[in-house]
């Protein structure tokens, strides 16, 4: 049986590699992000090739806005199987006694608030149905501080509390909880994180084969498939020559 898939922070990065491996996989899609635009061009990339995708455009801050895109739902796509919450970023690299506090906030109500929101918003439904999988897009972040990483790391270190947390609190059901902790992967998040400044963001992949989207999107995909009675429940992906968050060696 194809699975109704949610992924938030679909517009790039690893939200799309797992929008265009969950689709290749015969998955329905509702697809969320900040970018109307960019959401109807991947609607249009992912349907030509015979995928079934409903796009949404708010941003998982906005949890008014969230809570009304799901709660108007078509009645064919209430019925959530899997629900990807990738939507995050990194903001800043500096000291934690010299950090933006509007960063720190970003960080706090993206990768926390957001989660959150829509795991409140999609889980009880899980529940009432007894079926379903939430898949949190961690961190090697979330296993230790690297140095000037502190509030980044911190909301890493929450996704997976969050993560273990509500694994216990479905355990009694049939729903399964993943978190997967990239290492190193080359997508725009170094050029968020800098600010737009793209030579920076550039030298982080400097000198190492980084992971990909796609690697990540994989993970996710057979995590979702594994056998019903299988909780693949936290994945750690790093590149080759990355041994921690803060140790990579380069060429």
């Amino acid at each position: 049986m194809n699975n109704t898939v949610l992924i938030t922070g679909a517009t790039s990065g690893i939200g799309l590699a797992c929008a265009r491996k969950f689709a290749a996989n015969g998955d329905r899609l509702i697809l969320t992000g900040r970018k109307e635009n960019v959401l109807t061009e991947i609607r249009k990339e992912l349907t030509e090739k015979g995928a079934e995708v409903l796009t949404l455009a708010f941003d998982v801050r906005d949890r008014e806005k969230a809570k009304k895109y799901i709660g108007d739902l078509p009645e064919e796509w209430q019925e959530i199987d899997v629900l990807v919450n990738n939507a995050g970023l990194a903001l800043g690299l500096e000291p934690e006694y010299e950090g933006s506090y509007e960063d720190w906030e970003t960080m706090i109500d993206t990768n926390i608030k957001g989660l959150l929101t829509m795991t409140r918003l999609i889980v009880p439904g899980m529940v009432k149905r007894n079926r379903g999988h939430i898949i949190n897009i961690g961190s090697v972040a979330g296993d230790a501080a690297y140095a000037n990483g502190n509030v980044y790391c911190a909301t890493k270190a929450a996704v997976k509390t969050l993560s273990d947390g509500l694994r216990i609190d479905v355990a009694h059901t049939a729903i399964r909880v993943t978190n997967l902790k990239p290492g190193l992967v080359e997508t725009n998040f170094s050029n968020t994180r800098f600010h737009g400044d793209t030579e920076r963001a550039a030298n982080v992949y400097k000198g190492i084969k980084p992971l990909t989207g796609d690697d990540i999107a994989d993970v996710a995909v057979y995590a979702a498939n594994a056998p019903e009675h299988v909780q693949i429940a936290e994945v750690l992906i790093l590149a080759t020559h990355q041994g921690s968050g803060s140790v990579i060696v380069r060429e």
